[in-house]
Order: C-alpha cells, then sequence, then structure tokens
C-alpha cells in the first residue's frame, strides 16, 4: 500500500466541526432504479445555458444530447434513460433558490436503451491532448464537488499555464456530507484512472490525491488501488480535518504550500484542482462512452428514515430518491440541498437530482434564528476566515454599499464559506450580507457591460451610417458630373431630331 504523505501547508483559521457522517457511511452505495420520469434542467453548469435540441414527442436513448450550450462556455445534457419527451417547460430547481428554470421532462419507457457510441476511441494514452480535451467537451462533465464549472474549458484553459500538479480533491470537509468518501472507498480504481488521463492530457508529472484524515476507509482503498497500478506520478496526500480545508485555494496552499493570488486561480500558482467524482465521470466517458448522466449523492439527516449514499440518474426527483430511503421520518422540517454550511434550503422535493447535487439533508429542526445585535469589534470572525479577510470591515462597507472599499477588501475572493456567521456574537449573517453585496456587484458589473456593448453597437450603427450617406453623396455627386457632361450632347441630339420629324411632338 502507497502511504499517504503529510508535508503539508498551513491552513488559515478554519473550524472544527462535528462531522455527522457516521450515519450514511454505514451502509455500500445503492442503485436507485429509472424513476417514471426524469427532469433535466438544461442549464447544470456555471456559463451559458445549453438549449434543448428535442422536440416534444420525440424519444430518446441513455446518453443521447438533449441540450447543447449555444456559447463558448457550457456544457452539453444528455439523456439519463430511454423514453419520451413529454414537455419542455419551466420547473423548479435548487440552484436557483426554488426559482424555476427550463426543463426537458423524459417519460421513461424503463427498457433503459443506451444510444451506440458514434465512434470507439483507442486508448487514451494515445490520443493527443486536443482529441482527448475534445472528446471530454462531449461528455457534459463539469466539477462534480459543486462549482459545476464546466471541465473542459477549465482544461483547456489549464493548458495555456505551466502547470505541475494536478490536485485531485477528496477533502470533503462539510458535515454530513459523505458522497466522495464512498466515492473513494468503491470506485478507487475509477478515480485514480481519471488521475491517469489528466496527467496525459495535461501533461503534467505529479498529482496529489487529497483526503482528509477522517476518511481511514478511502485513504486505505486508494493505497491499495496505487500499490497494484505502481504509478509514482500520482501521491496520496492526507489532509487535517478542518473546514474548508476542501476549499479549491484552500486546498493548494495546504498540498502545495503555494498560495493562490488574490483574484487569481490554481493555474496561476501551477496547480489544476479537480474534484474525484470529475475524475472518476472523465475515466467512464473516456475508457466506456458513459457521459455523466447520473452521480452519486449523500441522503442524510435525521429527518429521513435510513440515510445512506445513492447513485441516482440525474433529473430524478427528489421525492424520489427521499421514497427510496424509506421516506421522511415525523420530525423532518426542513429539506437543504447541499450541506449545512453552503447549502440552499427548498420548499418542495420537485426539484430534480443535477450535477450539482452533493447531498439532500433533512434536518428535524430549523435552526431558529437570533436576533441580530450591533458588532462589537471582537475579531471572531477575521480568526477564523480562511481567506484572512476582516469581514467585520467588509460588513460597514456592504452596508454603505461602497463597492469601491469591498473590492479593495477583497470581497471577490470570499468563499462564502459560513466560518464567520457561526463565531459572530451578535448574530450577523455576515455570510448573506457578503452573498448579496456580491451579487449587486456582478449586477451593476453586467449592466455596465450591456451599457458598453449597447454604446459599441450606437456607435458601429452611427459610423455605418455615416458612411452609407457618403457614399450615396459620393454617387449622386458622380451622377451629376456625368449628367452635366453628357448635357450637350443631349440637347443637340434633341434639336436634330425636331429638325428632322417637327410633327412627332
Amino acid at each position: 500500500m502507497s502511504a499517504p504523505t503529510y508535508d503539508l501547508g498551513k491552513l488559515h483559521g478554519g473550524l472544527r466541526l462535528e462531522a455527522h457522517k457516521n450515519i450514511s457511511t454505514a451502509e455500500p452505495i445503492r442503485k436507485i432504479p429509472v424513476p417514471g420520469q426524469l427532469v433535466l434542467p438544461i442549464t447544470q453548469h456555471a456559463g451559458d445555458p445549453a438549449q434543448p435540441i428535442v422536440g416534444i414527442g420525440e424519444r430518446v436513448l441513455k446518453g443521447q444530447l438533449i441540450a447543447d450550450p449555444e456559447g463558448s462556455l457550457g456544457a452539453p445534457v444528455h439523456a439519463s434513460s430511454s423514453g419520451k419527451v413529454i414537455a419542455i417547460e419551466p420547473w423548479p430547481v435548487s440552484r436557483r433558490h426554488g426559482d424555476n428554470a427550463p426543463c426537458i421532462v423524459i417519460e421513461c419507457d424503463g427498457e433503459d436503451r443506451a444510444i451506440e457510441a458514434a465512434e470507439i476511441l483507442p486508448a487514451y494514452d494515445t490520443l493527443p491532448a486536443d482529441v482527448l480535451l475534445t472528446k471530454v467537451l462531449q461528455g457534459g462533465i463539469v466539477g462534480l464537488g459543486g462549482a459545476v464549472f464546466p471541465t473542459a474549458q477549465k482544461l483547456m484553459q489549464a493548458i495555456t499555464c505551466e502547470l505541475d500538479y494536478v490536485i485531485l480533491n477528496g477533502v470533503e470537509c462539510e458535515p454530513y456530507i459523505s458522497c466522495d468518501d464512498m466515492l473513494m472507498r468503491e470506485y478507487a480504481r475509477e478515480v485514480i484512472g481519471g488521475a491517469q488521463i489528466l496527467l496525459h492530457a495535461l501533461e503534467v508529472d505529479v498529482c496529489y490525491i487529497a483526503v482528509e484524515s477522517d476518511k481511514p476507509e478511502a485513504i486505505h482503498r486508494l493505497g491499495e488501488v496505487l500499490a497494484e497500478l505502481n504509478d509514482e506520478r500520482i501521491v496520496l496526500k492526507q489532509v487535517p480535518t478542518i473546514y474548508p480545508s476542501g476549499g479549491e485555494d484552500q486546498l493548494v496552499q495546504l498540498v502545495t504550500n503555494l498560495e493562490v493570488p488574490t483574484g487569481g486561480l490554481p493555474t496561476d500558482v501551477g496547480c489544476l484542482v479537480q474534484n474525484v467524482g470529475t475524475a472518476a465521470a472523465i475515466y467512464n466517458w473516456i475508457t466506456d462512452n458513459e457521459p455523466l448522466v447520473s452521480r452519486i449523492t449523500t441522503v442524510t439527516g435525521d429527518g429521513v428514515t435510513q440515510p445512506m449514499n445513492v447513485e441516482a440518474r440525474l433529473g430524478t426527483t427528489i421525492s424520489d430518491i427521499i421514497n427510496f430511503v424509506g421516506g421522511y421520518t415525523e420530525r423532518a422540517e426542513q429539506l437543504i440541498i447541499g450541506g449545512p454550511m453552503t447549502g440552499k434550503s427548498v420548499t418542495t422535493d420537485r426539484v430534480p437530482l443535477v450535477k450539482a447535487t452533493n447531498c439532500i439533508l433533512v434536518l428535524s429542526e430549523v435552526p431558529s434564528a437570533a436576533a441580530e445585535m450591533p458588532c462589537i469589534r471582537c475579531g471572531e470572525c477575521a480568526a477564523v476566515c480562511p481567506i484572512q479577510l476582516l469581514p467585520q470591515q467588509l460588513f460597514w462597507y456592504a452596508c454603505a454599499d461602497d463597492e469601491t472599499k469591498m473590492r479593495s477588501y477583497g470581497l471577490v475572493d470570499c468563499i462564502e464559506c459560513g466560518c464567520c456567521d457561526l463565531v459572530c456574537p451578535s448574530h450577523i449573517p455576515l455570510t448573506a450580507d457578503f452573498r448579496t453585496a456580491k451579487a449587486r456587484i456582478r449586477e451593476q458589473a453586467d449592466e455596465k457591460a450591456r451599457a458598453d456593448r449597447a454604446r459599441v453597437r450606437f456607435e458601429a450603427r452611427n459610423e455605418r451610417l455615416e458612411k452609407e450617406q457618403q457614399a450615396r453623396e459620393a454617387e449622386l455627386s458622380l451622377q451629376k458630373e456625368a449628367a452635366k457632361s453628357a448635357a450637350p450632347d443631349t440637347i443637340a441630339e434633341i434639336m436634330k431630331r425636331k429638325q428632322e420629324k417637327p410633327d412627332e411632338d
């Protein structure tokens, strides 16, 4: 077995939180049967929305492309099973706080027939990087750690940089969530196979697989597979169980002791970070031609009868998943998509499982919000901030809507982890305030960008109209000159005809 290494950097701040993970890891991952209906949002990724390429009444097969992104940043959506498209309509989705979003609704036929592969690729290590990356683009693969950034575009950006390390993120630091832990236990070979594909595609020689110290079974299984493969490029690293050590920038610092610059990306310091689930999805797509049509998710909390990890088709509704695990308990009060720190509370279980759904958390109590009190400048929020920001200062500037100051104090670097909320003795909802301020800044930036585009279009139109006017004036001038030079001859000819045939008029 390959023993994990411990030569780690340091993480500023963070919290040690009660894990609540044993309740969902007591039994193996269970596969949910194909439901009677699948609801597939056409946007399950960061970036440009996908557009449906199927119509109502059309029959589709598992793995068939049903929505394709229209912009340069996006990911395709595939049918999760075979059946008939019965609607393309708005549906409640979790990533929009319960708001409706366009979805393709498939009535499953129960046959689960898969589409035939258009082509069978040779072994991945015989393919050039550009062919491999183009193939990844077609698989609908996104970051499965929660950010859902399209994987192919992330890789294409990375190959333009000087890379030293690939880091697979198996650090599942938020309480209750255990899907990556179970993935590494039961699909370690796929995770490591995905790492090997990434190393080949990016032409990098070192991959670190980072796993928290509270996951001994996953560490052991990964070590066994590494020992069998004897691939010295891949190194297992154990990191301390501190929230939010699984944040991308924080993990880079822990594993490599390199600090990602403010407003920058891990690639700025030679690192590419991918979730272990993303690596497994890449392996399944490249080697077995299976696009991303299912994922492992944790169903947990004291509000469900039998907490566990399940593998479900994308588009399966939360209600179908809850029924599979035995239903709600009598105490179920709150439904959260995601973990307790960064998840989204929803009011309906009609929302579908999407690529971002790593956890379905049902709690028996809705935490009562304590009365907010004035900030006492204690500094506890700054002590736990993993980004080393000054949340108390950001709070004042957010209240004043001072964009310049918020930017100068690093608001854009806030990862909205919620640590500051937990330690604030005044019960100020700092994370919510920062999230609102960031959204307001993005909205203002979008408005400015739209205004700039409108100005460019207006100026271009005026320039075009001016050129057309100049062209018309030039043409008219030429016509006048031609008429002027031709006039004497024309008049002489008319007079001559009149003299020759005086009675014609």
